[in-house]
């Protein structure tokens, strides 16, 4: 998975095995992003729905050389209908992280929406201890905002979260060679 190219494409049938292998792993997830037992059956049925293309909430397969490597998504937020904007997440297998691979595709990411919706702002937010999302984000060119105290609750604590958010008209960094 070292140097092969990363893009990102809807979810297929082939790709719930590995994804739902992903989401219902605690080994596999990771530190930051276990959050206990949910329901099992939540992503096929979603899929089967919407391919996981829906308004509101959507999903695409993140791939390294061709191969499931995880996903990013996106959900719809925003106070008001009028102003609504996209808070983005990335998930990836263990074996694809720490090698830029999320930072790649948060960056598709950033570039498909940005093309395909008319939203004006993007953003994130990631644990105050994920300084590896932290980086990828900035890399992509989105801009701290902030510390949001005790917003998540993981593994019996509340959490502090950064908040991050790009604009449509600000500038991005070149990819790193």
């Amino acid at each position: 998975m070292n140097d092969a190219p990363v893009s990102l494409r809807p979810i297929g049938e082939a790709d719930l095995d590995p994804l739902e292998a992903l989401l219902h792993d605690p080994q596999a997830v990771g530190p930051f992003q276990w959050f206990g037992w949910r329901d099992p059956g939540r992503i096929r049925r979603l899929w089967r729905e919407s391919g996981l293309l829906a308004p509101e909430q959507s999903m695409l397969a993140v791939l390294v050389g061709g191969e499931f490597a995880g996903f990013v998504g996106w959900r719809r937020a925003g106070l008001v209908d009028l102003a609504p904007y996209w808070n983005l997440g990335i998930m990836l297998r263990p074996e694809a992280r720490g090698r830029g691979v999320g930072t790649q595709a948060q960056r598709l990411l950033v570039e498909y929406l940005f093309a395909h919706t008319p939203v004006m702002r993007l953003e994130a937010d990631t644990e105050d201890a994920n300084l590896a999302e932290q980086r990828a984000l900035e890399k992509c060119g989105f801009v701290r905002e902030g510390v949001q105290r005790s917003r998540g609750f993981r593994d019996g604590q509340w959490r502090d979260m950064v908040l991050y958010s790009l604009l449509r008209t600000d500038p991005r960094p070149l990819p790193e060679t």
